[in-house]
């Protein structure tokens, strides 16, 4: 043979030794060599975070890998290599989940084992289904669910904030911790005041109800201030003016007190014996205001009100004279200190039929005369003499101008 067919059977065995160490790379890889029992896992759905060579594990052991995932019309078909030295220990009825390594990595079947295992153990060819559990429902839900949410969170933008938030707790943990201590004492002071809250609570609540009752009310008051208050803004100019009128005067009523003010401190002064007799007697003056009132009737009734005759009627009655004034004897005397008191009203009823009887000394001497004349001014003092304690010859002439005309046309009867 010569150099140049050897040299090339060398390359051509060259070649294939290099082709038999890359298949023999890709078997190790695929662990063709190693002994394995395969078991089929029928799931609903797989998702896009489980391929080979996936883990397979019960309660966090390694038992085996995932050889193969084949989609079907009812769900996926996975192929589990399951470790020989390790099948024994799983039964016939142990379930599945297909679960993540971490929130953003792979996911790996766990093999989930049942409370009430059946007899006999998992062997090369079985079909074993997915965990059909109330928490293996809702762990796949939510892990359903998670991946709309990681797609809207962005984790790489996620882990930027994780980790800024991670750079601020640094070296914090005792701040955080006293912060946490404190919230922890004042939660403790807020939790005796809980019942109170809630009883305020509950009278807000009342309060709010009250006014949801009175909010038809409140609105129509609204709805009429607003009218007032356009009256007000179309009045304005008239305010102004009042404004200016109110503060004018206050000026001269200022101006008025600061000149008066010592006239009036004089009068208040000497008004206070006056007001205070008024205010001792005040008790008195209901009953003088009923005696004036009930009285009234009885002057009608004198005066004829409602008869056929109207006009005074008095009764005159002739005494002797009273003797002369003696002093000391006929001082008037002002000896009377009993204070407020009421005898009683009714007006003061005379003789029968509303005549008046009036005592007098009465010594005629002919015709009266005209009014105001010498025989009436005789008349007139003949009759106001005995009640003012004086003798006619006393009594001023211009009595009979001031009680004539009330005595002028009335019948008198003398007895």
């Amino acid at each position: 043979m010569s150099a140049r067919a050897r040299t090339q059977a060398a390359g051509v065995i060259f070649l294939v030794i290099l082709v038999l160490l890359g298949w023999l790379a890709v078997a190790i890889f695929n662990k063709d060599f190693e002994r394995a029992e395969l078991v089929t896992l029928k799931t609903d759905r797989v998702g896009n975070q489980l391929a080979p060579p996936a883990e397979v594990k019960v309660r966090g052991v390694p038992f085996g890998e995932v050889r193969a995932v084949r989609g079907t019309a009812e769900g996926a078909e996975i192929d589990l290599a399951i470790d020989p030295a390790k099948i024994d220990q799983l039964p016939r009825n142990v379930s599945a989940r297909l679960l993540p390594k971490t929130v953003f990595g792979e996911r790996y079947v766990n093999l989930v084992l049942p409370d009430r295992p059946a007899g006999g153990s998992l062997r090369d060819g079985d079909v074993i289904g997915q965990d059909r559990s109330a928490n293996a429902i809702e762990l796949e839900r939510v892990l359903g669910d998670l991946l709309p949410l990681l797609r809207a969170v962005q984790p790489q933008k996620l882990n930027s904030s994780l980790g800024a938030i991670s750079l601020a707790l640094d070296n914090r943990g005792k701040s955080l911790g006293d912060s946490i201590v404190q919230l922890n004492d004042l939660l403790g002071q807020v939790n005796p005041l809980m019942p109170r809250f809630k009883a305020d609570i509950s009278g807000l609540a009342d309060v709010a109800d009250l006014y949801t009752g009175a909010a038809p009310d409140i609105l129509k008051a609204l709805s009429d201030l607003s009218t007032t208050a356009k009256t007000i803004v179309d009045t304005r100019a008239d305010l102004d003016k009042l404004y200016a009128s109110v503060t004018t005067a206050s000026g001269d009523l200022n101006k008025f007190l600061m000149q008066n003010k010592d006239n009036i401190i004089g009068v208040s002064v000497k008004s206070r014996p006056t007001l205070e007799l008024l205010s001792r007697y005040s008790p008195e003056f209901p009953c003088l205001f009923d005696a004036v009132n009930r009285l009234k009737p009885v002057m009608e009734k004198a005066l004829g009100k409602g008869t056929g005759e109207p006009g005074l009627h008095v009764t005159l009655s002739v005494h002797d004279p009273r003797d002369k004034y003696v002093p000391g004897r006929d001082d008037p005397r002002f000896d009377q200190k009993g204070g407020p008191r009421c005898y009683g009203g009714g007006g003061g009823r005379g003789g029968g039929g509303g005549e008046i009887s009036v005592a007098v000394s009465f010594a005629a001497d002919g015709d009266l005369g005209p009014a105001n004349s010498k025989g009436e001014r005789g008349l007139v003092a003949e009759i106001l003499a005995p009640s003012l304690g004086m003798k006619p010859a006393e009594v001023p002439d211009w009595s009979s101008v001031l009680v004539g005309p009330a005595l002028r046309g009335t019948e008198v009867t003398v007895r």
